[in-house]
């Protein structure tokens, strides 16, 4: 919230009821709203899904994390901590459709918008149970085409106008406050349709696939991206090919492209590092980890502290060596001892 808010973007996070920070190092993560008190949850005002989409076209960041843990607790409370969004990440993640159901009520519950990733364009199904269940936007991973690009978003949209193929049914989840009518009326301007941008066949693709209607956003997959073109095959050593000259290249023409279409812009990153880079390049859509990167980053704080407070003690004390790839450096090192 402090160190990423710089030039002419800012952030202030939902303010929520957890009782960590609010002093010190941590003022400012929780803010209450101006004139002082937190509203009670009944009359919280929930942001729509076209006030997602116009508050980023306005640039105003909109900051996320994918949960991959498959459990409606965990995404419960980091949806109570007051990120904007939560990806339910059925692509990388264990979820069956009944624990996905469960985890987009949590989320709900917790005041986020809630994304899920599916397994593909021609995951119509997923889709489907996916935004019946009541999420607000959906990713499409491993986009390669223009063709492809279509089949996923024709998914995601009713056919009002022709404009899709999604299948009308009643009841369900997504129409309980507003009912069939009310719910599917509107939906087709409320839903977040975001594709993933990480093959080089995208990026050699990228005009045709920003032609095509109601693309709302293209997130980059740095690390599916750089795969895909090489760049992990010995060209680089980890982590130089997320600076490369080739990776910038394509990442300029994923911007170029976007901007020409008004079209927004999303990424995926570890940690918090690059976020005020990318928010000067138009990324307002940013997911800074999953609830698993999230539980181990912690993890090796308190490691470290561990072994300082055993040296004060005139003790020793040396964490079980692991295969993680985080930490080892500044402040983290000594956590994963060799």
């Amino acid at each position: 919230a402090t160190s990423q808010a710089k030039g002419n973007k800012s952030w202030t996070p939902r303010h929520t009821n957890m009782p960590f920070g609010g002093e010190g190092a941590l003022a400012g993560h929780n803010p209450a709203p101006d004139g002082g008190a937190a509203p009670a949850p009944t009359t919280a005002v929930l942001e729509t899904g076209k006030d997602l989409k116009d508050a980023l076209r306005a640039g105003k960041p909109k900051f996320g994390i994918f949960v991959n843990s498959h459990s409606p607790t965990v995404a419960e409370q980091f949806a109570h901590a007051g990120y904007d969004w939560l990806l339910v990440d059925c692509q990388h993640g264990p979820m069956d459709a009944i624990t996905m159901s469960a985890m987009l009520c949590a989320i709900q519950n917790g005041g986020a918008k809630s994304m899920v990733r599916v397994a593909g364009y021609d995951d119509r199904n997923g889709i489907q149970q996916a935004l019946d269940l009541g999420a607000d936007g959906i990713l499409i991973p491993y986009i390669n085409n223009a063709e492809e690009a279509a089949a996923g978003v024709s998914c995601c949209l009713y056919p009002f106008g022709k404009a899709g193929t999604r299948s009308v049914y009643f009841p369900q989840r997504s129409m309980n406050k507003k009912g069939l009518l009310g719910y599917a009326g509107s939906n087709n301007d409320n839903v977040l349709i975001a594709l993933q941008v990480e093959t080089a066949d995208c990026i050699k693709n990228m005009e045709e696939i920003c032609a095509v209607p109601r693309v709302d956003l293209l997130f980059l997959g740095q690390n599916d991206l750089c795969v895909s073109m090489g760049l992990f095959d010995g060209k680089y050593d980890f982590p130089d090919m997320y600076k490369s000259p080739e990776l910038e290249e394509a990442t300029n023409k994923l911007i170029k492209c976007a901007n020409e279409k008004d079209i927004l812009l999303g990424m995926f990153q570890f940690g918090t590092d690059r976020v005020s880079e990318f928010l000067d390049k138009g990324f307002n859509f940013i997911s800074i980890g999953n609830d698993l990167h999230h539980c181990l980053t912690q993890n090796f704080a308190h490691k470290e502290a561990l072994v300082a407070a055993a040296k004060t003690s005139n003790k020793s004390w040396t964490p079980r060596h692991t295969n993680m790839p985080f930490g080892g450096e500044g402040a983290l090192a000594g956590h994963n001892p060799s």
